[in-house]
């Protein structure tokens, strides 16, 4: 919405104990977090974050920059898609060491489409807005040929493309196939999260206007959608940045924004596949919540979410929230308890492990 290579640092393992009110575990041991500051060799605000697995994962972000790791972040190797130096990458979405895709931001063609296949190599664009009103935010893909991209609504009318060969052609959805847009509808570009792809043609959209939140969502790779409302507070500049789901079902969706005021509620979860939401406990993070992830494969459901205040994380739903830290974030992402990252500003990268 309108608006090379270096060694990892030293670890610090944080002892989490659960706070008061918090569902206990009885079975499970609150766990050792550890956090291990690395370097990116850039400078450069990184955006967004997305693993493969433990070796291999890939961020973007501003000046037209990308990293990957192969190494599960021992080292980093940073670089700028040439002609692009001027685009902000705001998401990024990884299929292996090899290969990966960039979306930019911006009005008509800053907003674009790159892919790499060969680590970052080269970079071939794939996708460039023609139309002046447009905005593209963020996207996602199902496998490594069939992706959704979102973008702000242009006028009345929703702007979403997909693809299914791998990126070399982009389609924007009929209007006709899609909802009607709210004036001024758009989807907050903070994390690259604001689009979530699930099994069998599953895909969840947030999306925001200064008067309310809604969630886009999908059973059939786009072909038939249906808008929902949302119980996130809604403010200019403020509303639903982020949604993640752990599987088919159980589903959370983050609030925040500069513009966010005491008592607004910035939590909301689903365990229906998004047909119904429940509003949940606002972590204390002083503009809310920009990006979230679950962790997967640990022993008690875990979700991590960031901000430009610090990250936090809940092993009940949402309903009480652990800090972890208080640095500056834009996104997170895990590959297992044992790999996630977080990512912000100067070029900071965080690994996350002992979920």
């Amino acid at each position: 919405m309108r608006p090379s290579g270096v060694v990892l640092c030293g670890a610090i393992v944080l002892a989490a104990a659960a706070p008061a009110g918090q569902r206990s575990h009885p079975l499970e041991p609150q766990p050792a977090i550890q956090r291990a500051e690395q370097s990116s060799g850039t400078r450069a605000l990184l955006i967004a974050v997305n693993p493969v697995d433990d070796q291999v994962a890939w961020a973007s972000g501003s000046q037209g920059t990308w990293v990957r790791t192969i190494d599960g972040g021992t080292t980093w190797t940073s670089g700028r898609v040439p002609g692009a130096d001027s685009l902000q990458f705001r998401d990024v979405h990884a299929v292996d060491a090899h290969t990966a895709y960039l979306l930019s931001i911006g009005n008509g063609a800053q907003s674009r489409i790159y892919k790499t296949v060969d680590g970052g190599a080269s970079w071939a664009e794939q996708f460039r807005n023609a139309d002046p009103a447009g905005f593209y935010d963020c996207f996602d893909f199902w496998d490594a040929e069939r992706g959704i991209a979102i973008g702000d609504a242009i006028g009345t009318e929703m702007a979403v493309l997909t693809t299914s060969d791998g990126g070399a052609h982009w389609t924007r959805i009929a209007a006709a196939a899609l909802p009607a847009a709210a004036a001024g509808e758009g989807s907050f570009a903070a994390s690259g999260t604001c689009v979530e792809t699930g099994p069998g043609g599953l895909a969840w959209i947030v999306m925001s206007t200064p008067a309310r939140s809604r969630l886009l969502r999908t059973t059939d790779f786009g072909a038939t959608w249906r808008v929902d409302s949302l119980p996130i507070s809604s403010h200019e500049g403020s509303g639903a940045q982020s949604v993640i789901f752990r599987d088919a079902s159980h589903g959370m969706v983050l609030g925040g924004g500069y513009a966010t005021v005491p008592g607004d509620l910035l939590i909301a979860t689903t365990a229906d596949g998004g047909a119904t939401w429940s509003s949940r406990t606002t972590p204390a993070l002083k503009v809310g919540a920009w990006g979230g992830s679950w962790v997967p494969g640990a022993a008690v459901p875990t979700v991590v979410a960031v901000g430009p205040n610090g990250s936090v994380y809940s092993r009940d739903e949402g309903a009480s929230w652990v800090p972890i830290d208080t640095l500056n974030y834009w996104s997170v992402a895990f590959a297992s308890p044992r790999a996630g990252w977080a990512v912000g500003t100067q070029g900071r990268i965080t690994k996350l492990s002992g979920f």
